[in-house]
């Protein structure tokens, strides 16, 4: 019974962790898709390219400003979640 808590615990806490690091680029892509979408619709220019380049770079640029906010928020739960439930301490 405790092993199936720890477990449950663990998997709740991970996939929150991947939310929270998903958040920022998401965010951003939805932001520029809406933004793209509202001047395809007032020019009438429907070009597919056009909703493709913004928003990769948009992710791009995002993904680069938070990497480090991703990378210490991965290593922190995994050092302090995942090592001590491998190593039995």
């Amino acid at each position: 019974m405790l092993d199936e808590v720890v477990f449950f615990d663990t998997m709740r806490e991970g996939l929150w962790i991947s939310v929270i690091i998903s958040f920022p680029i998401l965010a951003v892509a939805l932001v520029a898709g809406l933004v793209v979408g509202l001047f395809q619709a007032l020019t009438s220019i429907q070009e597919l390219t056009l909703t493709f380049v913004p928003k990769l770079g948009a992710i791009a640029v995002v993904f680069w400003l938070t990497m480090g906010f991703m990378t210490q928020t991965l290593v922190t739960f995994f050092q302090d979640r995942l090592v001590p439930l491998i190593t039995g301490g």
